[in-house]
């Protein structure tokens, strides 16, 4: 029994370096994890740097993620609409403003749909624009720092959902409104909302010079959900499409009353017609009350203005600008292809999907091929204006982007998979699984006249079986699969912060050269900065006192002070000297009600410390920065309220 034993042992060893030896080049006829390529696919090795990067939205985090593809890195949570005691955003005395709103202090949203800039139809990497869908917000992060450095709220809007993308030079990006309301908001019956309610369609204009955003436009449109959209590119260059879903106008139980059409619209508007009329003096000024959070990089300091008005147009009064295409049933994406031909409704609630043809588009509306109008808004003949249809291609699609060869990507939250199929041909040509309820779905550059089509990642809402087990909630994952070949191939899935609606890719190599990297002290026009250690100081006016410290390794400037009272509300300037990126330094400080900073290099950060109590309080450094880490500390001495002691302050003394 022993000697069949070791034969038997010997058999398998044998069989295990059969396999584990296959000759190069070769693969193995059976499947399985030891014959695939995938982990050498998505493999980079230490040192080297991803092809892509991918900003991935957060959901209910509010903020953006950004991931490296194809390794699933995830490399940084760039704070937006959430605060984020990391960073210091909306903990520290400059980034507060960035959450301001009309209806106070804000520090919490739901991003959804992130784009990138473009430039003759394609990327160009200055700028990840992302919506706020609670708060109708969009946010602007430049990406030469990865930072936020604008925030404006929409006005006259709620749910702001079918946001933020992008027209194909950067002149707009859109904000469509998902619950349409009063417009104004004033006091009404719920059940009288049909025929009452709008849903305000918005055009914010971007500064081709410093990306500064500013709303240009509102069209006031039906009320009924508008949901996502594209802009029309290369012919259809002028046009933006949004989906739309509860054309019933229902104010309750929408998953029934909602659904009751056969059709609903897909609303093509000619932003360029809309855009003439309101520079010849057309639209009509409406009182409204919303901000607009901008970030100013010499000062690094918030400011919040409050916008009192807002140009509102009724498309009725510009014949010719908006029309609606009737498309089956409840619609989720809407999505148009490189060249800007055709359309593609995705029908939740529908069996196949719709493309439509801009240029039988534009023929129906040339020849009047309507099929009566809704609010005086004229609804094309639905056969007059279909280029194709995708038969059965699986159960419930929500969202197709492009490869720029010839074929397209669509997701099925139903089915739990992505499905390829070819445009023109309408003939689906693959089909894979993903792991599970998978939602929206990114090739890198596919909302644009030049996708780069290697990957498609895919964003799954449920993760059962495939992580380990984290309690009540799992993880949502993306999921990469590599496109350059016939047949799909899954590479990678990777969990990911908050949930991921959307994403946005682009090649390193068009973000990497732009890359700030040296942060000059001289440019810092902070207006408590202190930008050497012989600027330091400590001033008192009355209760407030201001100190005016730096940082550098591995020490404060000052490290000591003395003669704060309590009662005093204490503001703690901070400013880092180093300048090299990458070179952060944190600092906290015992009993202060906030978040540490997170300051970067050349930069100056402030934070509001009152002291409760007599004592002897340390501050100290929060993010490792040399070997000295440890020694970069200090202490604030706090005396009673009446005591005489004078404001005193030293450095290795």
């Amino acid at each position: 029994m022993k000697r069949l034993s070791k034969l038997v042992l010997l058999s398998a060893l044998g069989a295990l370096t059969l396999i584990g030896c296959n000759p190069a080049g070769k693969k193995s006829d059976k499947g399985g994890a030891l014959s695939s390529s995938a982990a050498e696919k998505v493999y980079v090795a230490p040192g080297e740097h991803d092809e892509f990067y991918a900003f991935v939205s957060g959901g209910f985090s509010g903020q953006l993620a950004v991931y490296g593809l194809p390794s699933g890195r995830l490399f940084k949570v760039i704070p937006v609409f959430s605060q984020d005691a990391e960073k210091a955003w909306g903990y520290n005395e400059e980034t507060k403003p960035m959450l301001n709103t009309s209806y106070g202090f804000v520090p919490w949203d739901d991003s959804h749909h992130p784009d990138i800039s473009q430039t003759a139809g394609e990327l160009d990497g200055r700028y990840v624009f992302i919506n706020a869908n609670n708060t109708p917000r969009i946010a602007k992060i430049d990406l030469t720092t990865f930072e936020t450095t604008e925030i404006i709220e929409v006005p006259n809007s709620a749910g702001n959902h079918s946001s933020s993308f992008v027209t194909e030079n950067t002149e707009y990006v859109v904000a469509g409104t998902r619950f349409s309301v009063p417009v104004p908001q004033r006091d009404m019956p719920i059940s009288e909302y049909k025929g009452n309610f709008k849903g305000a369609l918005s055009f914010i204009s971007v500064n081709p010079e410093d990306g500064g955003m500013d709303v240009k436009f509102q069209l006031l449109m039906p009320g009924f959900n508008y949901d996502l959209s594209h802009p029309g590119r290369g012919k259809s260059h002028g046009w933006f499409f949004f989906t739309t879903y509860n054309t019933e106008e229902a104010s309750t139980l929408l998953e029934v009353n909602a659904s009751q059409n056969d059709k609903d619209f897909i609303a093509a508007v000619n932003w360029k017609k809309i855009e003439e009329y309101v520079n010849n003096g057309g639209g009509k000024m409406m009182p409204a009350n919303y901000a607009h959070n901008v970030y100013d990089e010499h000062t690094h300091t918030a400011t919040s203005t409050m916008k009192k008005e807002v140009l509102v147009v009724d498309p009725s009064e510009v014949p010719g600008a908006v029309y609606l295409l009737p498309t089956p049933k409840s619609p989720h994406g809407c999505d148009v292809d490189p060249s800007g031909e055709y359309i593609v409704g995705n029908g939740k609630l529908s069996a196949n999907l719709t493309v439509h043809s801009f240029t039988k588009m534009l023929d129906a509306i040339e020849n009047k091929k309507f099929d009566g109008d809704a609010y005086g808004i004229p609804i094309l003949n639905f056969d007059s204006v279909l280029a194709g249809t995708v038969e059965q291609p699986g159960l419930g699609p929500l969202h197709t982007e492009f490869d720029g060869k010839g074929n397209a990507y669509t997701t099925f939250f139903i089915s739990s998979e992505v499905v390829k199929w070819k445009l023109g041909t309408w003939d689906v040509v693959d089909r894979k699984s993903t792991y599970y309820s998978v939602g929206h779905l990114m090739i890198p550059g596919g909302n644009s006249q030049k996708p780069f089509g290697k990957y498609v990642l895919a964003m799954n809402k449920i993760t059962k079986d495939r992580y380990l087990p984290t309690g009540p909630e799992v993880t949502q994952s993306a999921q990469l699969y590599d496109i350059t070949g016939e047949k799909m191939e899954l590479l990678l899935d990777f969990p990911t912060v908050g949930e991921p609606h959307y994403a946005a890719g682009i090649p390193a190599d068009i973000i990497k050269p732009n890359s700030k990297k040296i942060f000059k002290l001289e440019e810092n026009k902070h207006k408590y900065a202190a930008l050497s250690e012989a600027d330091t100081k400590v001033v008192r006016n009355g209760k407030e006192v201001h100190v005016y410290m730096t940082m550098i390794r591995s020490h404060f400037s000052p490290d000591n002070i003395e003669g704060i009272k309590v009662g005093d509300k204490v503001y703690f300037h901070i400013t880092n000297l180093e300048q090299d990126y990458d070179v952060p330094h944190g600092v906290s400080m015992i009993g202060a009600n906030t978040s540490e900073l997170l300051i970067m290099p050349g930069q100056t950060e402030s934070f509001v410390w009152e002291p409760k109590q007599p004592g002897v309080w340390p501050f100290y450094c929060t993010d490792f920065c040399s070997a000295l880490h440890q020694e970069m500390q200090g202490y604030v001495r706090v005396s009673p309220a009446n005591s005489n002691i004078e404001l005193s302050w030293s450095l290795g003394e």
